[in-house]
């Protein structure tokens, strides 16, 4: 079993910790929320001070961190990550962030002898609590053999995607069909509900149908047809609004960056911008069809 750190014990971070610690590892938690540290230590782990601080006495350090800035900061900055790591420590950042900021950190962690993987995460806090996310890894082939047995103890599928920040490229390019995939099937209850055809008759004929996709079938934005779906929940979050619209501007920031067409994405992108300028940031990302109903 090793001992790692675990920087960022948010919405995700902090079942991920869990799972660690379910799994044998000894885990040092670092959040700048004390309440998230608290549960932190109430489920097992060790609360940690700083951040290079734990990463100086780990054999593995992950981080799941807000954006790209929090995470050039806390692995580039003074007293970060890459400066305090343990020689041959691996570096897991399951951060979404954007593919330049991936490369960029990978590259100073190769230049200290350290192997590092990018490895974002699908899947939600669902996905977070039970183990059973996604991770979309880019790394070397060595990095990646290392990561994965840590990464099982968190997922139930480990995907190497290529080398640095090709995790990130993978996740950008999911959540931008996940997020316009959305939107169309939210389409199309609204005009199911103005044609008079029921929701749940939409369901049983596109479930199985060429208009069979995962927004459909697996978090269906109408109450009913899934039970396990947001919908059924008054749109309680399992991937916020909020987040929606981060991962589609990462989209559109690498569309501009490769000069890759992406109308749709960015179509998508505007729409869940006045979705969360309406106050509804925090709300489920499929609840995107209250908007389109204009409620």
């Amino acid at each position: 079993m090793a001992r790692i750190a675990f920087i960022g014990l948010g919405n995700m971070g902090g079942p991920m910790a869990q799972n660690l610690i379910k799994a044998g590892h000894e885990v040092l938690g670092f959040d700048i929320s004390l309440d998230a540290v608290g549960k932190h230590v109430a489920a097992g782990g060790i609360a940690a001070g700083k951040p290079g601080a734990a990463a100086a006495d780990a054999e593995v350090v992950i981080t799941m961190l807000p954006s790209g800035a929090e995470v050039r900061e806390i692995y580039l900055g003074p007293d970060g990550i890459i400066e305090r790591a343990a020689a041959g420590a691996l570096i897991i950042d399951s951060s979404t962030i954007d593919v330049e900021t991936a490369r960029e950190v990978a590259a100073a962690a190769e230049a200290r002898g350290l192997m590092m993987v990018d490895a974002p995460v699908s899947g939600g806090v669902g996905g977070a609590q039970g183990a059973t996310l996604t991770f979309m890894v880019g790394g070397s082939d060595e990095a990646f053999a290392r990561a994965r047995p840590i990464l099982e103890a968190m997922g139930k599928t480990i995907v190497h995607a290529g080398g640095a920040g090709n995790g990130q490229a993978a996740k950008i390019c999911n959540n931008m069909i996940l997020g316009i995939s959305m939107i169309a099937v939210s389409e199309a209850f609204v005009l199911a509900e103005k044609l008079g055809l029921d929701a749940q008759k939409l369901f049983d004929i596109s479930s199985k149908s060429s208009g069979q996709c995962w927004s459909m079938t697996s978090y269906c934005p109408v109450p009913g047809p899934v039970p396990t779906s947001p919908a059924n929940r008054d749109y309680q979050a399992g991937f916020t609004a909020h987040m929606m619209l981060k991962d589609l501007k990462l989209s559109q920031e690498a569309a501009k960056a490769a000069k890759a067409p992406t109308p749709l994405g960015a179509g998508a992108a505007a729409i869940y911008e006045r979705y969360v300028d309406a106050g509804e940031g925090a709300r489920d990302f499929s609840g995107i069809i209250r908007f389109l109903r204009g409620e």
